[in-house]
């Protein structure tokens, strides 16, 4: 017997002990912190500009050839794609979790790199980027002039030169985006009726801005091979791209024969203005610039954090005057906060189990055995997750924090047995330690075995449900790994030092707890006889458990992981098609005001012209984010984020002409744009946008009448009026004229043309043509456009076309190469996920046509994913523990006797998330994964000592008896100290709570039912179960057993 060493030389367990806790420190300040392992699937993104062309044009010349060549990239999940009438094309490849990110990036880049010759000329000249990136929108950084000493551009471009690079530069972090940028641009403003009276064309003055506006390279005099005895090598410099809009001003466009010149001052208007002018950033309704910081999806977001702080402190010594910075958008402030919360969980569990573990022991030197159990299996468990690659989060914590009812257990189980002995036999500490560690080693082996199996399927499970599985297993089977080399090492060498014969008798209030627990314990050995002397009716009761249990797991709300109170939520504002980006933003100017006069609400940022759900620049769109007050401030129901959030619902769509659908984060940073369900409908067949749309409608109504459906929302229509030009090709042809320059001329003038770049302040922008704003105002102004033919005639559009007034989207998005529409929604109150997601399937079986289906999308998909292992999961781990359990017995039968107990906990489980109204979800899951190790953990505690009696000659019935009588005050002490030990769990408040409720709600409720019932009917279990084994498989007890103790447990003879 091992223990026999550390029982008569305890400096060596304490070294040991000693050298896990150093190494568990030191593995603590070593740890990266996080929310959750990484679990966010790599994505990559693919984006380019088409400028002035629609969503359709982007569509067909732009995302159709490049998802051609990207899909089916090497593990790739599924391919969206958007393209908008600002021009912007933007797909978003989704990787399977675990995968490698750089990888990912070149196999995708390799692909667009096929697609690239398919691209417009325009497209390929402003260049298509490829990168890796997540959805997390990790905090937001904003500028702003408290005397409006500064405009909305400088702000921008300080941000862009000053700031974005130096953040890009933090390591884990994929991009840097200014939310509503006016990146500086040289605008060109033409004049289109100068143009068409001195006959020259926009073609004409962009060949003279590429020939005159160019980087030069003028050489050297004196360049070597040179000859014989030159002195000096020389750089020659010349004036080659230009930089003010003065030097613009002056590039002469044409020279006539008689020396007079036609400049570009002469035929435009010159300004140092903005790439583009249809988003811009503010901060409470006072001018202001968000810089958004992504995160990549390996990267740790609490690092990037602290280092953009960081960063921040020292950018801000350089600073113009009134030029400030806030942040009020940081996603790490609800991880910073949950994971104290946790932590402060945590020290709460350690006092309730040490409370627990004296008022049962009533013995100081007793309770510092499990006591010192505690800090040495948790913090040495961090060492073993440093050594395997894995971070502390809030799976790792909540793991911690289940453990120490599960570490303090085999402590107790020592220690009790320890004093028992001394107590009924007169032994002394030493003789008394060796006896205990006879009888229990086993059983802490086999307890140590059964937690360990359970967990072992779980960690091969792949996808974003199997990392949460896996970190949780691979911290509570650390714990308790380290847990059992305490109990055989620490705990036996402290027993034998500390533990003194009781001399005197307990203090009053020990002697009436001792007195109340005696009868208690009456009352339940009554039960337990009556039961085992009946073990028939074993059938019958088990059967009603399983009933019961499929009963409630049917009536249980489902879910994935629960939305939590992070403390920000959006808004996004739609207004009617069409509407101007000043409409947009007088009706952002009314919510702003609504929502800073809400009490729990702390500031709001807005972008105006900003569609968050479709990610591209709408001017009927834009974004609210709404940062909330301190969740110390917000402990009133009414003022938690989802009751701001249904409140502010109903209050901002009394505002007219705009619509506004509130959603939170996503559960899981970087798992897509929005919490919530993420519903794909998609097209097969490539109908009519306006067929689209019509289906769009009807599936919403239906939404709008289920129940389990909070909000149903799409940013889709396909009403935006357009203007359609039909183009007389044959007269275009008649009238000698280049097709091409009639398309030119209209982009020229209208939308605008990339004509090449300038330097300025260190960066580079672009040179940009347009018409002025009042010559393209209406139609109208389209005719009065000049296009010139070969003969040097200037001839009016209005010649040439037809304009009639049509109707499409505004932005077009593709899912899986396949045309679709998204449909974001919420859960109604007291219904869950799954019910809406089921919901939502029943209408589009109803709804959808022929042609037409539906898929989910990140969150969503990923629940969806989840939901067909669970039952899996289940059977695995109840399989792997039977398995252990039959290799430690070498029986195939007692096993079952431990495990009839499950149902019995997993009905009171189920029965209390139902009381409590928590949904069935990936924590409830964890839960019950180590509730059935748990509970076979207490069973064994009674089977293995009424095997050892059985096999000493006791009868069935008594040996079953007896074993609960012997055990119960241990049994009833380790489990009384798990469940307080996640009471904290249940009561959870603040940051992180729902995610704590969830976990502790599923394991506290089962372990109680399991106690009261299971330690009742545990013997009847056994007493049937070994009946059929000596009546069915012929084991019979050994016939040279004296006594109960003479045997010693699980040596058995044959195997059943």
């Amino acid at each position: 017997m091992i223990s026999k060493i550390f029982i008569h030389r305890p400096r060596l367990a304490f070294v040991i002990s000693i050298v896990l806790v150093i190494a568990g420190l030191i593995s603590i300040f070593s740890l990266p912190v996080s929310q959750y392992p990484n679990i966010t699937p790599p994505q990559v993104q693919v984006s380019s500009t088409y400028t002035g062309a629609s969503a359709d044009v982007v569509t067909k010349t732009v995302v159709e050839p490049l998802e051609n060549q990207v899909n089916g990239v090497e593990d790739m999940i599924y391919m969206s794609s958007t393209g908008g009438n600002d021009g912007s094309q933007n797909t978003m490849v989704t990787f399977y979790s675990g995968t490698n990110g750089d990888m990912n990036t070149v196999n995708t880049q390799n692909r667009v790199s096929l697609a690239t010759p398919q691209l417009p000329d325009s497209v390929k000249r402003q260049g298509i980027t490829v990168k890796q990136k997540s959805t997390n929108m990790l905090m937001v950084i904003n500028l702003y002039s408290p005397k409006n000493t500064y405009d909305s551009i400088f702000l921008s471009n300080y941000a862009l030169i000053n700031i974005q690079n130096e953040m890009l530069r933090i390591r884990g972090v994929a991009d840097v985006k200014i939310l509503g940028e006016l990146d500086y641009s040289m605008r060109i403003w033409l004049d289109s009726d100068k143009l068409a009276s001195l006959g020259v064309s926009p073609q004409e003055v962009t060949n003279a801005i590429q020939a005159q506006n160019v980087q030069a390279a003028a050489g050297q005099i004196g360049l070597p091979p040179s000859p014989p005895g030159q002195a000096n090598q020389i750089m020659i410099q010349v004036k080659g791209r230009l930089e003010f809009p003065e030097e613009f001003a002056e590039i002469v466009v044409r020279a006539r024969p008689d020396g007079s010149q036609i400049k570009i001052k002469d035929i435009a208007k010159v300004e140092l203005g903005s790439f583009s002018y249809q988003s811009f950033g503010e901060r409470d309704n006072m001018p202001g610039l968000n810089l958004a910081i992504y995160q990549l999806p390996s990267a740790n977001g609490l690092q990037i954090a602290d280092a953009a702080y960081k960063k921040m402190k020292e950018l801000e010594k350089y600073f113009p005057p009134d030029l400030k910075y806030s942040i009020n958008y940081d996603t790490t402030q609800f991880v910073r906060r949950s994971i104290k919360e946790v932590v402060f969980t945590l020290f709460v569990a350690v006092f309730l189990v040490i409370g627990v573990v004296f008022l049962f022991l009533q013995d100081w030197r007793a309770v510092v055995v499990p006591t010192l159990a505690v800090p040495v299996s948790l913090i040495g468990t961090f060492a073993a997750l440093l050594a395997m690659g894995y971070s502390i989060n809030l799976v790792s914590l909540f793991g911690l924090i289940l453990a120490i009812g599960i570490v303090v257990d085999d402590a107790i189980v020592v220690v009790e047995n320890c004093k028992r002995l001394m107590r009924d036999e007169g032994l002394d500490p030493v003789r008394a330690t060796e006896k205990t560690m006879e009888q229990v080693t086993n059983p802490i082996v086999a307890t140590t075995f059964v937690l360990m199996a359970m967990f072992i399927p779980v960690c091969f499970l792949p996808g974003i449900s199997g990392a949460m599985y896996r970190q949780f297993a691979i911290t509570i089977s650390c714990a308790v790994l380290i847990s059992a080399i305490n109990a055989l090492s620490l705990s036996p060498a402290l027993c034998a030092t500390l533990l003194k014969p009781e001399e005197k008798e307990p203090l009053l209030p020990f002697r009436m707890f001792n007195k109340f627990f005696d009868w208690i314990t009456l009352g339940f050995a009554s039960a337990s006889e009556m039961f085992a002397r009946r073990a028939f009716l074993g059938v019958f009761f088990l059967g009603a458990c399983l009933w019961g249990s499929s009963w409630l797991y049917d009536k249980i709300p489902t879910g994935f992981i629960p939305d939590e109170d992070m403390g920000i939520f959006f808004v996004n504002v739609q207004l009617p098609e069409a509407a101007s980006v000043e409409r947009t933003h007088a009706a952002v100017k009314k919510a702003t005001d609504k929502v800073l006069s809400t009490e729990g609400v702390d500031h709001v940022l807005t972008v105006t012209g900003y569609n968050m759900i479709d990610q591209v620049n709408n001017p009927n769109n834009a974004l609210l984010i709404v940062t909330l007050k301190d969740w110390d401030q917000r402990k009133a129901p009414n003022l938690v984020q989802k009751s701001i959030m249904h409140k502010l619902q109903g209050e901002l769509n009394v505002i007219p002409d705009a619509a506004f659908f509130c959603f939170p984060l996503p559960a899981i940073p970087g798992l897509g744009t929005a919490g919530g369900l993420s519903f794909i409908l998609e097209d097969l067949h490539g109908v009519d946008p306006q067929i689209m749309a019509q289906i769009l409608a009807a599936f919403l109504t239906e939404a709008k009448k289920e129940p389990a459906i909070g909000t149903a929302y799409s940013t889709y229509s396909a009403s935006v009026p357009q203007i359609y030009l039909e183009i007389d090709r044959e007269k275009v042809m008649k009238l000698e004229m280049s097709l091409s320059d009639v398309f030119n001329a209209l982009q020229t003038y209208l939308g605008s043309y990339y004509v090449n770049d300038f330097n300025k302040y260190g960066q580079v922008f672009k040179v940009m043509l347009q018409s002025q704003g009042q010559l393209r105002k209406d139609a109208s102004d389209i005719m009065g456009i000049y296009v010139r033919n070969s003969k040097g005639k200037m001839v009016p559009m209005g010649t040439l076309a037809t304009a009639k007034i049509v109707f499409g989207p505004q932005t077009m998005l593709r899912y899986n190469m396949y045309q679709a529409v998204r449909i974001n929604g919420s859960t109604a109150p007291g219904a869950s996920s799954g019910d809406a997601m089921a919901a939502f399937e029943r209408i589009a079986k109803n709804v959808l046509p022929e042609g037409f289906k539906y898929e989910w999308t990140d969150m969503s998909y990923q629940e969806l994913e989840a939901a067909g292992k669970t039952g899996f999961i289940f059977a695995l781990a109840l399989a792997f523990i039977y398995l252990f359990l039959v290799g430690q017995y070498e029986s195939w039968m007692i096993p079952i006797a431990i495990m009839l107990s499950v149902p019995v906990a997993l009905l009171g489980s189920l029965a209390f998330l139902l009381i409590l109204g928590v949904e069935n979800n990936i924590y409830t899951q964890i839960g019950f994964v180590l509730l059935f190790g748990m509970t076979c953990k207490t069973e064994i505690l009674i089977v293995e000592f009424a095997m050892h009696m059985r096999e000493g000659g006791m009868g069935i019935v008594q040996s079953a008896i007896e074993a609960r009588k012997t055990r119960f005050r241990a049994v009833v002490m380790t489990g009384t100290a798990f469940i307080l030990g996640v009471m904290p769990l249940v009561i959870a408040v603040g940051a992180g709570a729902e995610s704590r409720r969830c976990l502790g709600t599923a394991v506290f409720g089962g372990m109680i039912v399991g106690e009261v019932l299971g330690t009742i009917m545990t013997p009847m279990f056994y007493v049937a179960i070994q009946w059929l084994r000596e009546k069915v498989g012929g084991w019979k007890p050994p016939t040279d057993a004296k006594t109960a103790d003479a045997a010693k447990p699980t040596e058995n003879k044959a195997a059943t």
